[in-house]
């Protein structure tokens, strides 16, 4: 029996995303999103496209949720984006509604699916969707970690004038101003970066890795990074699907490890058929461990929000 995976919200980076798993071959697609006519067209132009490629994905476009039903992964982009005067704490409750309004109605229809949150504020969306499914935390996931470390990982590249793909960096903490990279354990072919490049560059490229999504927001002026986000939501996706126990940055539930409790946060990971399998712990310099509690706490604080205003 094929793979089902459902993305939910057919915006920018639910489309692409279908677009990337239609043509691996590795699943069947069903995007779903409130607007009428959008999943089905772009479903079906994602369809006519496997037939260039000539791999067998179906890919179906729906309006109703029913039609997710027996999905093996969900993937989460629905949400609001910030609009001018809005205050943070508005965004953060609408989505919540949003995401925890959508899960509710998912939970029977697809009992042991693993869901992947992309909509952001990311780490406290996994957590509604961890409150709200009642699932095993193994079957929660936020992602996140993928996507900074493979900013950081560009711009270092860019900057040394070698490969990504002989860069290995390790993030932890929240999605974004909250990353935690940990300069130590990132290496260019095994050399550790802080022997490449003086302090002052290091921490030159961790800022605008941080601020890589605002930087590609303010570029385009009327919308959000999506390619990227997309293919480390893929990267995921492929290592749960081929079972490729992959060790990868990702939000999860921590229950004490990394002295975290009852929140979402950014660790490294094992990540194969059963969701997670593993949560890596490394030990800290005290410096590390500030900036783990801090992301941290920030995440605590957006879900004491949520919890005062009795949305979850």
């Amino acid at each position: 029996m094929r793979n089902k995976v459902a993305i939910v919200g057919a915006g920018n980076v639910g489309a692409t995303l279908a677009f990337f798993i239609a043509n691996s071959g590795l699943a069947d697609i069903v995007l779903y999103d409130i607007v009428e006519g959008m999943p089905q067209g772009k479903g079906l132009d994602i369809l006519q496209s496997t037939a260039v490629t000539g791999v067998k994905s179906d890919v179906y476009g729906t309006n109703n949720l029913q039609d997710l039903a027996g999905s093996d992964i969900i993937v989460i982009t629905a949400g609001m984006a910030r609009k001018h005067g809005m205050r943070r704490k508005d965004l953060l409750i609408a989505n919540a509604e949003i995401v925890g309004g959508i899960v509710k109605k998912l939970k029977p229809l697809c009992p042991d699916a693993i869901y992947i949150v992309v909509t952001n504020p990311m780490d406290v969306m996994a957590y509604v969707t961890f409150i709200v499914s009642e699932a095993e935390r193994r079957r929660v996931l936020g992602m996140g970690g993928i996507l900074d470390s493979s900013r950081f990982k560009i711009f270092i590249s860019k900057e040394l004038g070698v490969s990504p793909r002989d860069i290995e960096a390790v993030v932890l903490g929240g999605h974004g101003l909250y990353m935690v990279p940990l300069i130590r354990f990132t290496t260019v072919k095994g050399v550790p970066l802080n022997r490449l490049l003086l302090k002052e560059k290091v921490d030159s490229l961790v800022k605008r890795t941080r601020e890589g999504g605002a930087e590609i927001v303010s570029l385009l002026k009327t919308g959000s990074a999506y390619y990227a986000p997309a293919l480390s939501t893929f990267e995921m996706i492929r290592a749960i699907i081929l079972d490729e126990k992959r060790l990868l940055p990702c939000s999860v539930y921590l229950d004490g490890e990394y002295g975290a409790r009852d929140v979402f946060n950014g660790v490294p990971v094992v990540l194969g058929r059963q969701g997670l399998e593993k949560i890596i712990e490394i030990e800290l310099t005290e410096e590390e461990r500030r900036a783990f509690e801090n992301s941290t706490e920030e995440v605590k604080n957006m879900i004491k929000i949520l919890k005062m205003e009795g949305r979850i």
